[in-house]
């Protein structure tokens, strides 16, 4: 088995709800699979939504393929069965800022004078260390190019005011990669179910941070960690008739944690992950 692991990082970065504010554009706490997916696609130079009816028209000429392969855009249809892990390089709360500006095209606007106030929730300074799988023809492909630095497009972070940089590329194989039976704490987001919290009541709050309670603020032990735990539901794929975010409820934490599930936990350098 080979994994490869960068850094993906920019000043800021968009990843837009669907459900649409009049107001106001609002963006997902963390990059997603999706997402992610749709960023390895332009480093490849695959065909996104808006090229996705000429991409099925194509298909359709060769005969040996079967309608359910081709009900996505390309990017998706080639990419989905890649195994990803994302890392965020804080707590998992990223800052947020609300950023207003101007589309005057003319088509953006009904009003008088075809000027459009644009407010976009954007995501301050995000970064990121993602790993994926090397286990086929597709992400051996990928790989290569993020190893060697190409792209054929742009690869930007949810919005192509937003570019991606993608630095510390690491490939980890044989003895780099190890499988745990279990692990106290994971290093990854997480979806909800995997693993159990041990001594610890979950409450109503999505987002939240936790503190220990027998914590002397002005001790001055070095070795005490403040807890945080993030929470969020994010797409992890897309719905094969209408191509809709399926979502998932993800878990960023440093608390203590039990296996609830048959999911392999995997140490790759100093971190342990699980890919989905």
């Amino acid at each position: 088995m080979k994994i490869l692991k960068f850094t993906l990082y920019g000043r800021n970065a968009f990843f837009k709800k669907p459900d649409v504010n009049s107001i106001l554009y609002y963006s997902y706490g963390n990059i997603h699979k999706v997402a992610l997916l749709g960023m390895f696609g332009a480093i490849l130079g695959y065909g996104g939504y808006n090229k996705m009816e000429s991409y099925i028209q194509n298909i359709k000429k060769d005969k040996n393929t079967s309608k359910e392969n081709i009900e996505y855009p390309e990017f998706y249809n080639k990419l989905k069965d890649i195994k990803i892990s994302i890392v965020p390089n804080n707590d998992g709360f990223f800052e947020k800022k609300v950023q207003v500006f101007n589309n005057s095209v003319g088509y953006a606007s009904k009003e008088q004078g075809g000027n459009l106030i644009i407010k976009e929730q954007w995501l301050e300074y995000p970064s990121w260390d993602i790993y994926f799988q090397i286990s086929d023809e597709v992400s051996e492909s990928l790989a290569d190019y993020i190893l060697n630095r190409r792209s054929v497009y742009i690869p930007y972070l949810g919005k192509n005011d937003h570019m991606a940089n993608i630095d510390n590329v690491e490939l980890f194989e044989g003895d780099d990669i190890e499988i745990l039976k279990n692990s106290s704490n994971i290093d990854c987001l997480f979806k909800e179910g995997m693993f159990e919290f041990n001594n610890y009541e979950d409450d109503d709050y999505d987002i939240e941070y936790e503190d220990q309670d027998d914590c002397d603020e002005d001790s001055e032990d070095e070795d005490y960690i403040e807890k945080f735990k993030y929470q969020e539901r994010l797409p992890i794929a897309l719905e094969n008739q209408t191509n809709l975010y399926i979502m998932q409820k993800f878990i960023f934490t440093n608390m203590n944690l039990s296996k609830n599930s048959d999911v392999e936990i995997f140490k790759v350098g100093n971190r342990k992950i699980v890919f989905y």
